[in-house]
């Protein structure tokens, strides 16, 4: 059986697994937004520590499971979308897109 994730649940597994920044994989889309928005790495990370969701949690085309956090981090407000993932060596959050 598949794991089940609330907002509040898939929200506690994101910073949890976002307290190691190794396990923070941002694609090239979300890259580029960062470049475009002037939003730092630490400010993504932040936001996936300690964010609230935004946008609630659901699966995703791939079937992972997906949601988008906000915080207001450096005077900023960001959000990332971002989903639960995994490769060979455990767990990951992969930062889909950030908006500003």
């Amino acid at each position: 059986m598949a794991l089940e994730f609330t907002d509040a649940s898939l929200r506690r597994r994101i910073a949890l697994v976002a307290e190691n920044s190794a396990r923070v994989v941002p694609t090239g889309h979300a890259k580029k937004r960062m470049r475009e928005r002037k939003v730092s790495r630490s400010q993504v990370l932040r936001v996936l520590q300690g964010g609230e969701v935004y946008e609630p949690a659901h699966r995703n085309i791939k079937g992972n499971w997906q949601c988008t956090l906000r915080r207001v981090v450096a005077g900023d407000a960001v959000r990332v979308a971002c989903s639960r993932e995994h490769d060979e060596a455990g767990e990951l959050v992969v930062a889909i897109t950030v908006i500003n």
